[in-house]
């Protein structure tokens, strides 16, 4: 048994007495109310899942087990001679709640490459798919055709005992955790690249890895390794997360779960975010004559739009009341690769103009960027120009997130959702209209 799976069995043991007692001694207290605009809202803001994995906080952005963006990537072990931290890092942090030695960081990446061979069925999948296919759901369709590799599903049927539906949900994790970058780059050089394969390079990392399979040179294994952590969890209710722990709520394995929850990755109100702002600055250049703006004219071009109507992209949080940690990452790192980029200098004075602007707008709740601000602009830099291209990216780092809630919702025995839904007349009558 591998370091990380021996800690995470062990940290398992510790909780389940916790979450027993929670539900026997404290399961009738309540934690709030529901109102009637939630309902009818999407559920936003109900407080009904439970997730030890990540937590959105309003003022300091996504911890990670606790840590936040900053102290992630400050404690995380970092690969040699690079900026950014081991993804594997991340999936040992997820998992365990610890911060992975040296030593746990390198065995786990050693793992990942003994799991990472993908069989040619999946390609042939892939390649028997129109040309035309989103990337996204051949990426979806690539990891369902692995759905036969369950090993949840050839335990279950011989018999397991319901304290152990963890362990082969856990290598279900971890195999496809694996394989994600291989098929990824796989889509990204078939579909955009002339079919032009780039074998796995078993002397890399995860991150990079993928940037060696992509074919793009440094510094973009860092870029990789950083966009991963960044997008790899946003607690449990976001759509895709809460996409794959209701299906693996029925007991489908991992391969349902994650093909269903970048289904949900793929809409528009989802994961296309970062695509959608990088077209709204394009356009935005194209209409300034491709020249950059000084912060006047910027701040002329955002009322502008405001007053008119419009939006501007890539400001404003659902939950987050600051510049989105994510977003502040991302910003270092291209103020130390990029400051010169055509595309990165309108995202500074945007950064700059607009917050003030969206205050005395007063529309605006969160006046500040999110991480959709300029992660696709990052990704243009390097020479990847193929939006729809950029979802799959934030798949693979939002899997490990999933992956590790629902490891840990086998391990603690969560049950299949079932939420009450009540008609508009029930609705109605509640308040009094007849």
């Amino acid at each position: 048994m591998s370091q990380l799976k021996r800690k995470l069995k062990e940290n398992i043991e510790q909780w389940r007495p916790r979450i027993t007692k929670l539900v026997k001694e404290y399961g009738d207290k309540k934690l709030g109310e529901v109102s009637i605009a939630q309902a009818i809202g999407g559920m936003r803001g109900v407080k009904c899942l439970v997730t030890d994995i990540s937590y959105l906080d309003p003022y300091e952005g996504i911890r990670f087990r606790g840590n936040t963006i900053p102290e992630t990537l400050e404690k995380l072990p970092k690969v040699p001679g690079c900026e950014m931290p081991y993804v594997e890092g991340i999936v040992h942090l997820l998992l365990t709640g610890e911060i992975p030695t040296e030593n746990e960081v390198n065995e786990l990446a050693e793992e990942f490459k003994q799991r990472a061979e993908v069989p040619k069925y999946v390609f042939d999948v892939l390649h028997k798919m129109p040309k035309d296919s989103h990337p996204m759901a051949m990426f979806s369709a690539a990891i369902l055709s692995l759905q036969k590799e369950a090993e949840f599903v050839k335990a279950y049927r011989k018999g397991l005992n319901k304290m152990d539906y963890w362990d082969p949900t856990y290598e279900d994790a971890m195999n496809l955790i694996a394989k994600l970058p291989v098929i990824a780059a796989h889509i990204f050089r078939m579909k955009y690249r002339d079919d032009k394969i780039i074998a796995a390079d078993p002397k890399l990392d995860f991150g990079g890895n993928f940037a060696h399979m992509m074919g793009i040179d440094k510094p973009y294994d860092d870029i990789a390794r950083l966009y991963f952590i960044l997008h790899s969890d946003h607690e449990s209710g976001n759509a895709s997360a809460h996409t794959g722990h209701l299906i693996a709520s029925t007991l489908s394995d991992i391969y349902y779960a994650i093909s269903g929850a970048l289904n949900a990755l793929a809409g528009p109100l989802h994961g296309l975010a970062n695509e959608m702002v990088l077209r709204w600055i394009q356009g935005v250049m194209d209409k300034m004559g491709g020249k950059t703006p000084n912060e006047e004219e910027m701040k002329k071009f955002v009322w502008d739009t405001l007053n008119s109507g419009g939006v501007i992209p890539g400001f404003g949080h659902a939950v987050l009341r600051k510049t989105d940690p994510r977003y502040a990452a991302q910003r270092k790192f291209c103020l130390s690769h990029l400051p010169n980029d055509p595309i990165f200098k309108y995202v500074d004075i945007l950064y700059k103009v607009v917050p003030p602007i969206l205050e005395k707008h007063g529309h605006a709740k969160n006046p500040w960027p999110n991480v959709d601000a300029q992660s696709g602009v990052i990704q243009w830099h390097y020479g990847i120009k193929e939006y729809e291209f950029y979802t799959v990216l934030f798949g693979i780092g939002r899997a490990i997130g999933i992956s590790s809630n629902i490891v840990w919702d086998r391990a603690l025995g969560y049950p299949i959702e079932r939420p009450k839904s009540l008609t508009t007349d029930m609705l109605e009558k509640v308040v009094g209209i007849k």
